[in-house]
């Protein structure tokens, strides 16, 4: 075990860290709008906008992500028309690629989470709102969202931690993230086992801090 590589290498890693933190915010602060408005398709009255939401879920949902990062990163920039848009700018750089990626990819889970805590609320609830003369906006902002954000909160706290973990997959599009950097200090030192013991438990120390937010959300919010 070379403990000199360990201290050298763990400021290194740390720092890349950041750009994963990063990465993991980006995608689920998009991916909770997607996933939001997929889940409201879902529920929607009409067949076609269902049928469309549940699409989407199925396709992310039963590939891989490893194989949505490759499309989007390699397969849109053989696509002429794509590369002379105004989209080339942002879907030639890796760390977008990745964000769309990753967002695309735990929207459609979280549209599976949401619509399920949607459906979940208790009818009676709804119409006792609408009794009482309630907006069904504000019955919608105020009660449905409020409890479905509560019975989703383990789900999705779940859902947090695996896209952490499948952020290391970015380094596949050459994003210096704690992987990547990783990989880069493993190919000039020969020396994974190191490396990725340092990688690994700074991983393990971000997984160990979201569930334990979640818990204390789980706590505070519990009826």
């Amino acid at each position: 075990m070379d403990i000199n590589l360990i201290i050298t290498s763990f400021p290194k890693l740390i720092i890349a860290s950041f750009t994963t933190i990063k990465l993991l915010s980006v995608s689920l602060l998009i991916g909770l709008f997607i996933g939001l408005v997929f889940a409201l398709l879902r529920i929607n009255n009409n067949i076609i906008l269902g049928k469309i939401a549940y699409g989407y879920s199925y396709v992310f949902r039963g590939t891989p992500l490893l194989v949505q990062i490759f499309i989007i990163y390699y397969g849109f920039g053989q696509v002429e028309l794509i590369r002379e848009s105004i989209f080339w700018s942002v879907l030639k750089e890796p760390y977008w690629c990745a964000v769309i990626a990753f967002a695309l990819n735990t929207g459609a889970y979280t549209s599976e989470i949401l619509r399920s805590a949607f459906q979940t609320i208790k009818p009676g609830l709804i119409e006792a709102g609408k009794s009482l003369g309630v907006n069904s906006k504000i019955i919608f902002y105020k009660i449905q969202i409020p409890i479905a954000i509560r019975q989703s909160l383990p789900a999705y706290g779940n859902e947090i931690i695996l896209m952490l973990k499948g952020t290391s997959l970015a380094s596949t599009v050459t994003l210096m993230d704690l992987t990547g950097v990783a990989k880069y200090i493993i190919s000039t030192t020969f020396k994974p086992i190191e490396v990725f013991i340092i990688a690994g438990s700074i991983y393990l120390f971000f997984t160990f801090i979201i569930h334990n937010i979640i818990k204390v959300l789980e706590k505070k919010y519990s009826f």
